[in-house]
């Protein structure tokens, strides 16, 4: 172990050898440091053998990052070649051992540990079927000039943005990837501008248990904790949870080619899922170049240590679990049918509060949407996004799973005895279009990427309506309005967890890109003067998130009745499930405690006209929303809306919706 002044020092200013008498329980390694104070910077050289070809990669030569760390000094040009550890000049490839020491140009491991005062902050607790859910980025929401904060790109950034998001009327912001990587570990250029691009989205961890040094304001020797732990706790205060984007299926060390930071050095084997026949190899479920072993009895009390750590340390509400097929694959690779790690992460008295939220797929072909381990955990419904972008393309045969879907997805979960609340829907994510770039593009846009477009999602069932990109043309603008909603409105009704990518409630763009994973820049920033510029959508969406809170009906734990619902057609009668061509269909929900709703979809692009069903005894049907019309029409405040009177029939437009609320004849709304 070698503790370290400065981050720049290459020569520690005391080095502690451990015994393996007195230093050693087992497998573990410890030792007592009396008198060492926060900010202490430090990090770990590991001797053993480099024979590769067994699957063994130590290296004394390279520094090691503590896998455990609190916090890692932030190092701005952190080039990974200096890390690695074979001799990349070796005509062998990776069979002969660097002795290049690199612990000049190597990040610290920070020991922090100083007191925080929560002033009495715990997590929320919030009933996953109450919450709503945005996504976002620390760095991208506040980055933008326009953004009007003070510390932009930070945590104290989103702080700032707190308003925002309360009058928004979110109850949980999920953060994307906020473990310690290296922004600058791409050594590629945006072929169009010549910009060197970065490592923007995160999914590349170096260190599990350290948040992000680059979006601390104020230092990075231990202070990225405490500007971390202000975040959440001002989040608390504001009743909004913190859920994080948690990449553990894999680490920024790459294939047998990439550096040596931080577990390839400390014991690889281990660690790594390894080819059996060639163990220079690595298994790769992730598309990374590594995986994780976690059917490991070590990697899994690791990684159990490190969940723990986020909820009792930094006090987060839960966790959004990427690529988490990989989790529970054995060693071989193989899919297993009851994955111990994924059980204990469910079962574990300190974990037992925190919300689970599944990636059900990984890159090795895993898709398990629906079928994800046990009760406890959520899943990202996959299924959810593409049947409804594909409804409201317009697209054959979509209605049945149309239905489906926005009924709580109740073939997908119901046989695991899960309840829609298992379910988060979404129509974007940080993976793919924006919502604005999903009716403004029918096809990607990835060129400044520099994969030669390559890259990215290669189906989006998206449609541009008339022209690629921005248009002038108002008529076309009309339909991206329309649609925009559409998509709101149907995620916000949907029975589920929804979730918002954010921006999308003010038209943020990338585009056309629908993988800007590499693009620090205008392309992934929050340009907040498009809120002004499309206030109609915002206040659209944020009168539909209302409209939720407002009826508990759409929100329930458990699946709909044949008693509770009633679908129809545009005539008023039984839907016609088989005709590929119906893209017209009403939705009736009854409810004991609540007014009925009545909620009607024209996914055609033509006017349709619907049969109205009968409001009920002394009950009349107000109009709550309609997507096609213009603010405030479009989605009223409770005390204006417009009684449908005698009305039989309701004509809708092409691609819109509406929704209609029995009250009784003498209620106000």
């Amino acid at each position: 172990m070698e503790l370290f002044d400065r981050p720049g020092d290459g020569e520690p200013a005391r080095t502690i050898e451990l015994d393996p008498v007195y230093n050693r329980t087992g497998d573990v390694w410890h030792v007592w440091i009396q008198g060492i104070e926060p900010g202490q910077l430090y990090g770990y050289r590991v001797e053993g053998p480099y024979r590769p070809e067994e699957g063994h990669r130590f290296n004394p030569h390279k520094l090691l990052l503590d896998p455990m760390a609190e916090a890692v000094t932030h190092h701005a040009d952190w080039d990974f070649e200096a890390a690695l550890g074979y001799d990349p000049d070796d005509p062998d490839g990776d069979a002969a051992l660097s002795e290049e020491d690199d612990a000049a140009s190597m990040p610290k491991s920070v020991f922090v540990q100083e007191f925080f005062d929560w002033e009495g902050d715990e997590p929320l607790k919030r009933p996953l079927n109450e919450t709503i859910i945005y996504e976002t980025h620390v760095r991208g929401l506040t980055i933008h000039e326009s953004s009007g904060v003070d510390h932009p790109g930070s945590y104290r950034g989103l702080i700032d943005k707190i308003p925002y998001l309360k009058e928004l009327g979110i109850t949980a912001v999920e953060l994307m990837p906020v473990q310690e990587f290296n922004e600058n570990e791409m050594d590629r250029e945006n072929p169009i501008t010549g910009e060197r691009l970065k490592n923007y989205w995160g999914y590349n961890p170096v260190v599990f248990t350290a948040p992000e040094s680059l979006y601390c304001s104020r230092g990075t020797a231990g202070h990225q904790v405490l500007a971390f732990k202000e975040m959440v706790k001002a989040l608390h205060a504001a009743g909004i949870e913190v859920i994080l984007d948690v990449v553990l299926n894999h680490t920024a060390e790459g294939n047998r080619f990439g550096p040596t930071l931080s577990l390839r050095g400390v014991d690889n084997r281990i660690y790594y899922l390894l080819e059996g026949d060639d163990r220079r190899r690595y298994k790769d479920y992730t598309g990374t170049g590594n995986t994780i072993k976690a059917d490991h009895p070590v990697v899994r009390d690791f990684l159990l240590n490190v969940l723990r750590h986020w909820v009792v340390e930094m006090h987060v509400d839960g966790f959004r679990f990427d690529l988490a097929s990989v989790l529970g694959r054995d060693e071989d690779g193989n899919l297993l049918a009851d994955p111990p790690l994924l059980e204990r992460i469910a079962e574990d008295p300190i974990l037992r509060e925190a919300k689970l939220i599944a990636e059900a797929w990984d890159a090795g072909g895993a898709y398990q949407v629906g079928a994800f381990s046990e009760r406890r955990w959520a899943e990202w419904n996959g299924r959810y996004r593409d049947d409804v972008r594909r409804f409201w393309r317009g697209d054959a045969g979509m209605m049945p799973d149309f239905a489906r879907r926005i009924s709580g997805s109740e073939d997908l979960y119901a046989g695991s005895g899960r309840g829609p609340d298992r379910s988060i829907n979404y129509v974007t994510s940080h993976d793919g279009f924006t919502l604005n770039d999903l009716v403004s593009y029918a096809r990607k846009h990835n060129e400044a990427n520099g994969e030669n477009n390559e890259d990215g999602p290669q189906t989006s069932y998206s449609a541009n309506y008339g022209e690629e990109g921005p248009s002038d043309d108002q008529e076309i603008e009309a339909v991206r309005r329309r649609q925009i909603k559409n998509f709101l409105l149907t995620l916000l009704v949907s029975r589920g967890v929804p979730m918002l990518l954010g921006g999308d409630e003010f038209r943020r763009t990338q585009e056309g890109n629908n993988n800007a994973y590499c693009q620090d820049n205008e392309i992934s920033w929050y340009d907040w003067t498009e809120l002004e510029a499309h206030s109609e959508i915002h206040r659209f969406c944020r009168r539909a998130v209302a409209f939720r809170k407002e009826h508990p009906v759409l929100s329930r734990e458990a699946f709909y009745t044949d008693e509770d619902v009633r679908w129809f057609g545009a005539d008023g009668g039984k839907p016609d499930w088989d005709d590929e061509s119906e893209r017209a269909l009403g939705w009736l929900i009854r409810d004991e405690e609540q007014p009925d709703l009545c909620m009607l979809f024209n996914a055609a692009p033509d006017a349709v006209t619907f049969a109205v069903p009968a409001a009920g005894e002394r009950r009349r049907w107000v109009v709550v929303a309609d997507t096609a019309a213009r603010p405030p029409e479009d989605f009223v405040e409770p005390a204006v809306a417009v009684e449908l009177g005698s009305q039989t029939e309701l004509e809708l437009e092409g691609r819109s919706s509406v929704i209609l609320k029995g009250m009784n004849q003498r209620e106000e709304t």
